[in-house]
Parts: C-alpha cells; sequence; structure tokens
C-alpha cells in the first residue's frame, strides 16, 4: 500500500497542477514563465531516475527510497508557500528531485521483494493506479483549487505523504547496503547534462524556438557530447550509474527501446486525443480527463489480467507482440478521424490504443528486471523508466511539431490565416467564438493534423511491433522449477540470462 501512495503522489502531481495553472497565474503573475513549472519538475525527475536507481543498489533501497519521499514532501511544502513564479518553479525542481526516486525505489523495491514469477500482479497494480491518476488527477485539481486554493494541490501531498513514509519505515524490511566505491560523480554529471539538453530540445523546439534557431542546435551539440562522454567514462567507472553491461543482454535492450517507443505514441495520444475531441467533436475542456477514459480504462483492465496471467503461467512474449500490434492498430485507426468520426468511434479506438498499451507497459518493466542480476535491479528499474520519460518528451515534440505545421498548411490553403504553435491550439470558448466558416476550416485542420501525429504514431508502434519479435521466452525467476528441491534448474548464465540471482 504505501509503495502504491508513493506511486500515485509522482503520478498524480503534474495531472493536479494542470488545472490550478490559471490560478497560480493569476495570484503569482510570470506568465511568460508558465510552462516552467510543469518543465523544471519533468526535468529534474528525468534527470534524478538513474542516479536515484543506482544509490539504491550501492547503498540500499529503503534509505534512498525514505530519502526521495522527504525530498518530494520538501519540496511540496515549499511549493505550497511559493510567494512568486521564480520560487514555485525552484520548489518545483524539488519535487521532481524526490519524485524520479519514488518512480525508480517502487519499482526496484518490488523487484527486490517479489519473484519476477510473482511480480506481474503487481506491477498491474501499479499500472492501474497510474491510469486512475491520469483520469482523476485534473479533476481532482478543478476541485481543490476552486474550494481550498491552489496551494492546497501541492499541501495534499503532505497527509498521504505522512502515511507513506510511516508505513515504509515501519513495515517494509530490507537489507542495508554499504558500497566501498565512489559514486561515479562524473559520470552522473554528464548523464544529467544530457539529458537535460535533449528533454529542453523537445521542450522547446518549435514552440519556444525554432527547431534551426542557435539554441536548439546548440542543445543538441551538448547533449550529443554529454552523451558520448558519458558512454565513455561509464566504461571505466568501478560503480558506473548506468553499467554497459547490462546492454549486453538482449531482452534487456530490446524492452527498453520498446518502452522508450510505447512512451512516445502514449504521450503523444494523450495531449491530442482530448484537443481532437474538444476542437472537432465539440466536448467540453473541463472534462479532459474523462475524455480518455476508454483509452485509460482499457489499459488498467489489460494490465491486471496481464500481470495475473503472467503469474499465473510464467510466460510474457506473446504480450509485447500482442501489445505492440493492438497499439499499432489503434493509432492507425485514430489516424482515420476526421470531422464525421463519432465520439463512439473514437472511444473504441482509444480502446484499441489503451489496450495495446496495458499489454505493453508493465511487462517491459518486468522483462527488463528479469534480466539483470538483483545487485543492477535499481539501475535497471530506473533505465527501463527513464526511457518511457524520454521517449513521451520525443514523442509530445515530434507529433506536435507534425501537428502544428499540418495546421498551419490547412490553414492556409484554405484560404485562412496562418497559426503558431499556441493559436493551433484554441480552446471551447474561443472556436465557440469563431464565425461558422472560420470555425468549420479550423476543425477541418485541427483534424488533418491529428492525422498526421497519431500516422507517424502507428509508424513508431510498427517499430515497437518488429522489435518484440526478438525477444526471448527467458524463464522469470522464483518459477516452480526454482522452489521444489531437487526440480529442474532454470538456465544457468547465458546472453539472456544474469550470472546468479544474488541477495536482497
Amino acid at each position: 500500500m504505501a509503495l502504491l501512495i508513493s506511486i500515485m503522489l509522482a503520478m498524480l502531481d503534474n495531472m493536479i497542477i494542470g488545472t490550478a495553472m490559471p490560478t497560480i497565474v493569476g495570484e503569482l503573475g510570470g506568465v511568460e514563465h508558465l510552462s516552467w513549472v510543469v518543465t523544471a519538475y519533468t526535468l529534474a525527475t528525468a534527470a534524478s531516475t538513474p542516479i536515484w536507481g543506482k544509490i539504491g543498489d550501492m547503498y540500499g533501497r529503503k534509505g534512498a527510497f525514505l530519502t526521495a519521499i522527504v525530498i518530494f514532501l520538501a519540496g511540496s511544502a515549499l511549493s505550497g508557500l511559493a510567494q512568486d513564479m521564480g520560487q514555485l518553479i525552484g520548489f518545483r525542481v524539488i519535487q521532481g528531485l524526490g519524485a524520479g526516486g519514488l518512480m525508480v525505489g517502487t519499482m526496484a523495491i518490488i523487484g527486490d521483494l517479489i519473484p519476477p514469477r510473482e511480480r506481474g500482479k503487481y506491477q498491474g497494480m501499479i499500472a492501474g493506479v497510474m491510469a486512475l491518476a491520469m483520469i482523476g488527477g485534473p479533476a481532482v485539481g478543478g476541485v481543490i483549487t476552486d474550494l481550498l486554493g491552489w496551494r492546497w494541490t501541492f499541501y495534499i501531498n503532505l497527509p498521504l505523504g505522512a502515511v507513506a513514509l510511516a508505513m515504509v519505515t515501519a513495515v517494509l524490511h530490507l537489507p542495508k547496503r554499504r558500497a566501498t566505491a565512489r559514486i561515479d560523480y562524473l559520470g552522473a554529471v554528464l548523464l544529467t547534462l544530457g539529458i537535460t539538453s535533449f528533454v529542453l530540445v523537445t521542450t522547446w523546439g518549435g514552440t519556444e524556438y525554432a527547431w534551426g534557431s542557435a539554441r536548439i542546435i546548440g542543445l543538441i551539440v551538448v547533449g550529443v557530447v554529454a552523451l558520448a562522454a558519458f558512454l565513455r567514462v561509464e566504461t571505466r567507472a568501478a560503480e558506473p550509474v548506468m553499467p554497459p553491461h547490462i546492454f549486453r543482454n538482449r531482452n534487456f535492450t530490446l524492452v527498453t527501446a520498446i518502452g522508450f517507443l510505447s512512451g512516445f505514441t502514449m504521450f503523444g495520444a494523450i495531449l491530442y486525443l482530448p484537443l481532437f475531441q474538444q476542437a472537432v467533436q465539440g466536448a467540453s475542456a473541463t472534462n479532459s480527463g474523462l475524455l480518455l477514459l476508454p483509452m485509460l480504462l482499457a489499459m488498467m483492465g489489460v494490465s491486471l489480467v496481464i500481470g495475473r496471467a503472467t503469474t499465473r503461467t510464467g510466460r510474457y512474449r506473446i504480450y509485447p507482440i500482442v501489445g505492440s500490434a493492438l497499439m499499432a492498430v489503434g493509432l492507425l485507426l485514430l489516424a482515420r478521424m476526421d470531422t464525421g468520426t463519432s465520439r463512439l468511434t473514437s472511444g473504441l479506438y482509444m480502446a484499441v490504443l489503451g489496450a495495446g498499451l496495458g499489454f505493453l507497459l508493465q511487462i517491459t518493466m518486468l522483462v527488463a528486471q528479469n534480466s539483470v542480476e538483483l545487485k543492477d535491479m535499481g539501475v535497471a528499474s530506473s533505465t527501463a523508466t527513464l526511457s518511457r520519460t524520454l521517449g513521451s518528451s520525443f514523442g509530445v515534440a515530434i507529433m506536435g511539431a507534425l501537428f502544428t505545421s499540418r495546421v498551419q498548411d490547412e490553414m492556409e490553403a484554405r484560404g485562412g490565416s496562418a497559426v503558431t504553435a499556441e493559436s493551433a491550439q484554441l480552446d471551447a470558448d474561443s472556436l465557440a467564438a469563431l464565425p461558422t466558416a472560420a470555425r468549420e476550416m479550423y476543425q477541418q485542420a485541427v483534424a488533418s493534423g491529428t492525422q498526421a501525429a497519431f500516422l507517424v504514431g502507428g509508424l513508431i508502434a510498427i517499430l515497437a511491433f518488429v522489435a518484440s519479435w526478438f525477444v526471448r521466452e527467458v524463464p522469470l525467476r522464483g518459477g516452480p522449477a526454482e522452489q521444489k528441491p531437487g526440480g529442474p534448474r532454470p538456465p544457468s548464465a547465458s546472453e539472456d540470462r544474469p550470472v546468479a540471482a544474488g541477495t536482497a
């Protein structure tokens, strides 16, 4: 329960804060820095994720996890006390640093305590919590802001976090560790610099700055150089932040790539499906969470079923194949939507996509963890989490660039005025105020833009489908063969099997 509360804290925070942003800007001002309230949190979470994983591996997961909870709660309390936009952005960085540890810590602790054969059902529950956070977050944020004020969108974390902190302290028993090697500080700095550069490229490119601008090109160069230097440093470090040997395992590398591709498609869909339904189908923006209900419920239901099925049978190879196929079909169906598509039809298409994601999201983590020794559980969990996070950043950026470009081209082709990235996302009230001819022109352009975005998403999903066929069915640790005395032993060290299970 404490782990589920922790993962909900990390997931729910950005979903809640979105609906409170207009009120925050109204009180604190600084509208020109508005995007940084979200970007600062995302950057800190992504950059800290691999470092938290390594700290847990070296010094013990319980201490690292408790520290992450305390940092997250401190950031939440300070964010609620912020007196201007600069303070809020700075405190959101602190909150994001803690959130990175919550995400990785939850996955790694489950990896330590639960054998892979039993782990599927627990990770299915985590997928359910993630879906609930996506569905309920915007609505909860609106209610809290209206009844208690925007500061309580941060303060609400404190009682929940206190419960998680108390439960982890009292109930969770994990052996303490003490590594003799030093933390790979240079590798951590280079990896953070590389991740930050590329997240900023995907956040700023095409919106704050043109893709060909000196700042975006400079960030790309810095990111490439930093990651190249990071790879060189990791081959020489005594305790590398991201050990190169884990990528020699084919299954680990494949599911990490599949996680990146699924993150690309999922968060792109979460961004542009509500936009289509609001602009083209006339749905209310206040129900943005409910607009995604078919996709998220399908994702949650399938995750729970697949988790239990994996525990019962010990088999998983078919799930990435089926999941990526459904993901591709769902996105290609969504790419066919136009101004005549009904809400029922789009809901069915979303359900297909959600089912595909349900097959993938937790299975990729399960296979990644099963592919490494227990001493590398933290870095395996953080790498899988980071790949999905980076995939989401690239997905939102690339699909967003395609969407904006297509909307602009369609408006110009139909005789309308050129649009920018901001004006390509009119809210419901602004849309209703347009003359009928202009509104229909805009709706046609938005439909064309979403078709382009989802078509690219479908092509990305096909890449995931191809990659999934190369995943091998390696027996999950903790199965009957390992539990029964005298029973047959699972495969020993090989390309797809860790040398030893290790100790928790």
